[in-house]
């Protein structure tokens, strides 16, 4: 057990070491300590923060991936694949004129006597598409004009024949007139099925 000129002497001993040491060096050293123990403090705070904000982020994420396992996409109805195909098979407005030349075009190749028809253009507010409602006269023989229907509906896919009619001067007579009542269903809105030919451009019928 130390006295207390034990002690007196160890207290000596150390100021006189301080004393050879240099009050400066003591300073330097003292703030050198004190730097270390801060820098290791703020590095353990900075190990805490990080891990903290990886922990915050992984329960954001698998909230998100529960999220999106929890509301799965609907299918669409029968009614809604109906109405996406009855507007992909529109034909475009822009190009009635030239669904009109396609139809004379084709009547001439089953060597049909075409006058000139009755156009009107309808518009259906509730289904958001135009109809363009076609008259046509003809004459000729029923085999002519049935294969003239048929090709006219094969190159406008778009197109419905609504009504026919046929009259015949006399029974012996081989020649028919009749009248046939085409409508095109037509969109405003430009589209390219299979990225080749827009919808409503129909080609031109070769004679």
């Amino acid at each position: 057990m130390m006295n207390r000129s034990s002690i007196a002497r160890i207290g000596l001993q150390v100021r006189l070491l301080l004393t050879r040491f240099g009050a400066g060096n003591t300073l330097a050293c003292a703030l050198c300590i004190v730097g270390i123990i801060g820098w290791a403090w703020g590095i353990a705070h900075l190990r805490a923060q990080v891990s903290l904000q990886q922990q915050a982020l992984h329960q954001a994420q698998q909230l998100l991936d529960a999220a999106a396992v929890a509301v799965p996409v609907a299918p669409r109805s029968v009614a809604e694949q109906r109405l996406h195909a009855f507007y992909d098979t529109l034909g475009e407005k822009r190009y009635a004129e030239q669904q009109v030349r396609t139809l004379f075009a084709i009547a001439a190749k089953n060597g049909l006597a075409l006058n000139q028809g009755e156009y009107k253009f309808m518009y259906d507010k509730n289904g958001r598409f135009h109809s363009y409602h076609i008259l046509l006269p003809v004459k000729g023989s029923y085999a002519a004009v049935r294969q003239f229907c048929e090709q006219a509906l094969m190159a406008i896919p778009f197109a419905s024949l609504d009504e026919m009619s046929f009259k015949r001067d006399a029974i012996a007579n081989a020649t028919l007139e009749a009248k046939l009542h085409f409508t095109l269903y037509l969109g405003d809105v430009a589209t390219a099925p299979g990225g080749s030919q827009e919808n409503g451009a129909v080609p031109e019928v070769e004679s």
